[in-house]
């Protein structure tokens, strides 16, 4: 029986092609024949290697310099002499002599940035001669260097390229590599499992391979293994890096959800954001969050809670001063804010603290832009856009008193991931409150009657609550006398809060924060109403 003609016909399953391995910016620009080309990063071996590997790809020799030992070949040992022009050690013989070679070549020019910054005209001068000569070459040169320095006159010839920090799989490939070499020493113990791995991997995060090999080995030394004390380890390292950049101050806290009272409904959502920066989460499609604004009034627990989100979640606390930010210069201090984001996504993932930021950028609104010829104003300019774009896993954290001095701009949405309000502590805090500071003091909790210390400090913010208990401990201990409940109420008489010393600005703040912010507490209210008649049905 012949065959109908709408019967499918086999045909052969033809293989798709391999996808081809993506190429890197460097590698593009490279292939793309642009003449010089400004590498900026610390990592001088890594893009070495990179710009070896590129070099093989393309059938081209590498050349490396530096001041030291002149142009040679990439590779050479320092100790040897051959191959070794010690005319070349001057940049200007060496860029001739890149001009004379003929062959494809790479060069790599280690640390170039002085001659460039000292306004040196004659090296400048021939960089543009080896940028013209070049473009109908197969030669690059490739400078690098951790800090940009690009003169005016080389603005149109030099390319930038920002090489980026090594990824996830860098650190992993790393980690596999030390276990595999000392896994046969009995002295160290090695063998963990892969959750320890990812959070030993995601906390190498912002540092380069040479600081990450370095503080495996460290905590091989001081913990003969890897482990949950790797990770304070690695956090000791980054430390150290943003003390170097002298723009962000790092934060030891040993504050925990149990010495934070009330605050129920802001804790809840910062305990389950706690698993957001774990390789699950990104499978699962989650982002990292982004952060929170907290606003309310003074000695409430904003800045407390910054503190305790560190340890909620074990990432460090860096802390962003924008009066240290502020120079005198023009563009200094444009240039330090993008300086101290930098160094905050360099440490990613990582907690970004703005306390006050209501103050911070007070003269970015209105008139206050003008006063200080605008720089306030592009100060924030430059945060708002990178919190906007910001793809690295840095949690933003503000907190704010004063509403009316906040931008606009900032509280649209996404910018923070969830804007919360903090009002003075209910009944029931207040007793938190008071149980948290006396446990932190070693005083048992149990010999007060917290009820009705509770009451009486009603419209007392947490702060207040903490000095009369401190004002409270002198006097008994003058008295050579434990403290009791009649000395607290005492000293709670003896203040008087600032819910009544600024009470219509707090009934401002309150009334703003209706359907505009999320109340930190949950459903309970902050303060009972004043005069309110107790009835019963």
């Amino acid at each position: 029986m012949a065959k109908s003609e709408t019967q499918p016909v086999n045909k052969p399953v033809v293989p798709s092609p391999p996808a081809k391995p993506r190429m890197t910016e460097l590698e593009v620009l490279i292939r793309a024949r642009y003449p010089l080309l400004y590498v900026i990063s610390w990592e001088e071996q890594r893009v070495l290697a990179h710009v070896n590997q590129i070099g093989t790809k393309l059938n081209k020799t590498v050349f490396e310099w530096s001041v030291n030992t002149g142009l040679v070949p990439s590779g050479t040992n320092l100790q040897s002499q051959k191959h070794r022009d010690a005319a070349t050690e001057d940049p200007l013989v060496a860029l001739g002599n890149v001009i004379e070679h003929v062959e494809p070549a790479l060069y790599v020019f280690k640390d170039f940035h002085p001659f460039l910054k000292c306004q040196n005209m004659s090296v400048i001068r021939r960089l543009r001669e080896v940028a013209s000569s070049l473009k109908n070459t197969y030669k690059t040169i490739v400078i690098v260097s951790p800090m940009l320095e690009v003169p005016p006159e080389l603005e149109k010839d030099v390319t930038i390229v920002d090489f980026d920090l090594p990824r996830a799989n860098d650190f992993t490939a790393l980690l596999h590599r030390i276990i595999e070499e000392v896994k046969s020493n009995p002295k160290l113990k090695v063998n963990i499992n892969s959750t320890m791995k990812e959070q030993i991997v995601h906390a190498l995060l912002g540092l380069t391979l040479a600081e990450a090999e370095n503080v495996l080995a460290k905590t091989l030394v001081q913990h003969h293994g890897f482990g949950a004390e790797s990770l304070e380890v690695i956090n000791g390292e980054k430390k150290q890096i943003i003390r170097k950049s002298g723009l962000l101050e790092y934060y030891e806290t040993d504050e925990s959800l149990e010495t934070v009272g009330g605050l129920a409904a802001l804790k809840s959502w910062l305990l389950k954001r706690a698993v957001a920066f774990s390789d699950q989460a990104r499978a699962y499609g989650l982002p990292a969050p982004k952060g929170v604004l907290l606003l309310g009034v003074q000695g409430c627990g904003k800045s407390l809670m910054a503190k305790t989100i560190s340890n909620i979640w074990r990432l460090p606390l860096l802390r962003f001063d924008v009066g240290r930010v502020f120079g005198s210069l023009v563009g200094s201090s444009e240039q330090n804010t993008r300086r101290a984001i930098q160094v905050a996504e360099s440490v990613a993932p990582v907690v970004f603290w703005i306390d006050e930021i209501d103050k911070a950028f007070r003269g970015s609104r209105g008139s206050g832009a003008s006063t200080d010829a605008g720089t306030s104003s592009r100060v924030f300019s430059t945060f708002l856009t990178w919190m906007s774009e910001k793809k690295s896993a840095v949690f933003v954290i503000a907190t704010a008193n004063d509403i009316s001095a906040l931008p606009p701009e900032l509280l649209r949405k996404g910018r923070f991931d969830e804007i919360f309000f903090v009002d003075l502590p209910a009944s029931q805090e207040r007793q938190d409150i008071f149980r948290v500071h006396l446990a932190k003091r070693k005083i048992e909790p149990g010999k007060f009657t917290l009820e009705t210390l509770a009451g009486a400090s009603e419209g007392y913010s947490g702060a207040e609550i903490e000095e009369a208990i401190i004002s409270s401990m002198f006097d008994a201990f003058y008295d050579k006398q434990e403290l009791t409940s009649k000395r607290l109420l005492e000293s709670l008489r003896q203040t008087v809060p600032l819910s009544k010393t600024m009470r219509e600005s707090i009934e401002e703040l309150r009334q703003w924060s209706v359907g505009r912010a999320r109340p930190a507490a949950g459903p309970e209210t902050g303060t009972e109403k004043q005069g309110q008649r107790k009835i019963e049905i």
